[in-house]
């Protein structure tokens, strides 16, 4: 939001310097970009021409002696080369002197010798200063233009230009009275915006308005006759020039200052080129029309749009159309001031890709109180620089404003903010505001104005007089000691999101931030696909669904390494996955993926022999190294095989916590899902589901046991069982600790081995079983009697029999 210091001196009486205003404005929140002091115009002189002669060797080129004023050369005359058309003796125009930066042309001045001949300056086009685009001569003053004197304060150019950065919660100030109104309220001067006069007109439209979209909120029209359409004065030329804007013509000029001015987005239509009645409709589906930018736009079906029996005339609240615009030849224009909805609006303008001015005010929220009194500001300034004559005023689909009440108690300020601010004081601010307080007791009743529809609650109303009071003032106070040094500060879902990430990364594995959306088919692959987790407005094709799982993204992003020669790849991610579209269907998993040799001890080729290719054991690895990491020993865990179907059925498996509680998948993927990825090669991943994992339970004390170390030689002693094959090897190990948890204190497989010799479908699986007395060496009898336990609990446990 740009605007000028006299621009916002015409609502704001105020002595306060530019310096102070800018500082004041970054305080209330309005904060200061840029200023741009047009300290640039500053070295220009009026100086006028004494002599224009032919030089010498140019024919398109002139010698001027050029008057400066006294200050410039001993008053002696300059000799400038000159190759403007209207150069003559007599001129009086703005010249600048050798070290003179010049703007248009990005270029500061020296010295310079063109065709043999010495010029000690330039003598300057409106371009040249970045007045217009006029190039076709050099600026022509008024004979009585004061020579030697300032250019800029002839021609009143040291007007600062003040640009700040509006947050989406601030509407009022889109327009320059707005703005006035906070540096009003914070102290720094008197709001004197003036009261718009009503215009009641005289005559009818002549057009017939149908509002049917339920984008717009209400619409106003009125025709102005006898129009003389021109270049607008110089006054609001040079502020709308000084903001940015390209004046086109007074009628088109005065929408655009009332835009900036009030925040009130105007449009105008030439009547002549209205046919029929004038519609407010949603737009039929390929409809198009060319907007003033000189675009064309293909209009989606239910983009609201003003049309007449001709088609579409404009692009409601955004931009109008070319064939309807206003040039030099209108006599009969058609003022549009209308109000629209701010979601509408901003999600028409994000599809057309279209960013204008109205835009941006309709889709913060345009004051709805202001709809016609800005009808009637800009018909008046219509009929004072184009003269003619108004009719009444049309008014259509108009929703009545409902403002919102809101109690605030005075001792609720200090209560939010820490400071303590006079009652009165808050009576002030809120009043100057627009809020009209009322006393009620120990409280301010207030009214919320109708350009503020960001006020919401009491809280609302604390932040505006603490913005306006001075967010400096709350001095800076140290947060609250804890009650312990050791008291916890993190949650224990965060303590266990950076306990996997440091084990993961401890493992070598790389962490990956992917997309939390994957396409359809990858969500089916992986068991989503449910239709209530599709995106509305996808950002690709390929990005479509809620991610039902972390292994989709990883496994992309190892395509990707792999495409580009990076194929030994271990990669994982700690984030959440979406079941459903409820809050509880929301899952925080640690996963990952390793795939070619990226194992433990690194990948690819070595003296002593290839590094293995990585398998299912990598996946399950990775997975213990998760919940070990979380606090949830490997010992208390039962794992049984296959996995969810995403996983290959014969080398994947599921770690639970009793019968029904999965915590934990790992494995190699299924066929079936490395082609729907478009993946090959070897891979395993596993998904650990940290929700799942139950909180550890709280200790009394943090002291460590005592460690109790025996004095007695542990004793080892082997078993080799005969299963069916399908007996997991993991269900041997846990009978076998449990035959005398006293005794055994490890058990570990270290052989197993399929042939026919054993039989069909029969495999052999060799434990070591570690003993450990405490109390005394074990006898004979004593070893033989834990042996016997072992062997009879693994053949209750697994159907085995003792190989011989």
């Amino acid at each position: 939001m740009k605007f000028t210091l006299s621009w916002l001196k015409d609502h704001l009486e105020t002595e306060a310097n530019l310096a102070e205003i800018c500082e004041r404005l970054t305080m209330i929140g309005l904060e200061v970009e840029a200023v741009d002091d047009r300290a640039v115009f500053e070295p220009f002189r009026i100086a006028r021409v004494l002599s224009a002669v032919q030089h010498p060797d140019a024919d398109r080129l002139r010698l001027l002696s050029v008057d400066a004023g006294p200050d410039v050369n001993d008053g002696k005359p300059l000799q400038i080369v000159c190759g403007a058309p209207n150069a003559r003796e007599g001129l009086v125009g703005v010249l600048a002197l050798p070290g003179t930066y010049v703007p248009g042309i990005d270029t500061t001045l020296a010295v310079g010798k063109i065709r043999g001949v010495k010029s000690f300056g330039m003598m300057c086009s409106e371009r040249e200063l970045e007045l217009s685009e006029e190039h076709d001569g050099i600026i022509d003053l008024p004979a009585d233009a004061p020579v030697g004197t300032r250019y800029a304060d002839y021609a009143d150019l040291i007007d600062p230009v003040i640009e700040i950065n509006l947050t989406p919660n601030h509407p009022d100030a889109t327009g320059v009275s707005g703005i006035a109104r906070d540096l009003a309220a914070s102290g720094l001067g008197r709001l004197k915006t003036p009261e718009v006069s009503r215009i009641e007109g005289a005559g009818d439209v002549g057009v017939a308005l149908d509002v049917t979209s339920a984008t717009c909120l209400g619409f106003a029209l009125r025709r102005i006759s006898g129009v003389s359409n021109g270049a607008s004065p110089e006054w609001l030329q040079k502020r709308l020039k000084a903001i940015g804007l390209r004046p086109i013509n007074a009628l088109v000029d005065v929408t655009n200052y009332v835009t900036f001015d009030r925040g009130r987005p105007l449009h105008v239509f030439d009547a002549a080129k209205v046919a029929g009645a004038l519609r407010v409709r949603d737009a039929v589906e390929g409809e198009t029309i060319l907007a003033l930018d000189q675009r064309e736009y293909t209009l989606a079906a239910g983009t609201c749009v003003i049309a007449d029996d001709n088609g579409v005339k404009s692009i409601a609240g955004i931009m109008g159309g070319e064939h309807s615009g206003c040039d030099e030849t209108t006599t009969e224009v058609l003022i549009e001031s209308a109000l629209w909805e701010p979601l509408d609006i901003a999600r028409t303008g994000r599809s057309l890709g279209i960013i204008t001015d109205a835009r941006y005010r309709f889709e913060r929220g345009v004051d709805p109180a202001f709809m016609e009194p800005g009808l009637d500001l800009a018909t008046q300034m219509i009929l004072d620089l184009c003269g003619g004559t108004a009719s009444k005023r049309v008014v259509e689909g108009v929703r009545p404003f409902e403002p919102k009440e809101i109690v605030l108690p005075v001792s609720e300020f200090e209560r939010l903010t820490g400071l303590a601010i006079d009652p009165a004081e808050q009576e002030r601010i809120l009043s100057v505001l627009g809020f009209s307080p009322q006393r009620q007791g120990e409280a301010l009743a207030c009214t919320v104005p109708s350009w503020r529809p960001d006020a919401d609650g009491k809280a609302d109303l604390v932040e505006e007089v603490m913005r306006l009071h001075g967010v400096d003032e709350i001095a800076p106070a140290p947060l609250p000691s804890h009650a312990s040094v050791n008291a916890r500060i993190l949650t224990t879902a965060q303590i266990r999101d950076r306990a996997a990430r440091r084990a993961l990364a401890a493992r070598g594995m790389v962490e990956c931030v992917s997309y939390s959306f994957v396409s359809e088919s990858e969500a089916k692959a992986f068991g989503g696909g449910d239709a209530a987790l599709k995106l509305a407005n996808p950002i690709s094709a390929d990005l479509s669904d809620m991610r039902p799982s972390l292994l989709p993204g990883l496994i992309a992003a190892a395509r990707r390494n792999t495409a580009r020669g990076y194929g030994d790849t271990a990669l994982f991610e700690v984030a959440g996955v979406y079941l459903s579209d409820t809050p509880e269907g929301q899952k925080r998993v640690a996963g990952g993926i390793r795939r070619g040799t990226a194992g433990m001890e690194g990948p690819g080729r070595f003296w002593s022999g290839n590094a293995a290719a990585v398998s299912v054991f990598d996946a399950k690895a990775d997975a213990f190294a998760v919940l070990e990491a979380v606090g949830f020993p490997a010992e208390k865990l039962m794992i049984e095989a296959p996995a969810s179907d995403w996983y290959h059925p014969g080398r994947s498996g599921r770690i639970k916590l009793g019968p029904k509680v999965v915590i934990a998948e790992f494995g190699e993927f299924h066929p079936r899902v490395l082609k729907t990825l478009d993946v090959s090669g070897p891979l395993c991943g596993f998904e650990v589901f940290l929700d799942r994992v139950p909180e550890p339970k709280k200790k009394p004390t943090r002291t460590k046991p005592v460690l109790t170390l025996s004095p007695f030689q542990p004793v080892r002693r082997d078993f080799a069982f005969v299963v069916d094959e399908a007996v997991e090897a993991g269900r041997i190990v846990k009978a076998a600790e449990g035959a005398d948890k006293a005794l055994v204190r490890e058990v570990r497989v270290f052989d197993v081995f399929a042939g026919s010799a054993l039989g069909e479908a029969k495999k052999s699986v060799a434990i070591e079983v570690t003993l450990a007395p405490s109390e005394r060496t074990l006898t004979e009898d004593e070893l033989e009697a834990v042996s016997a336990k072992i062997v009879a609990g693994v053949q209750k446990a697994t159907g085995a029999t003792l190989r011989g």
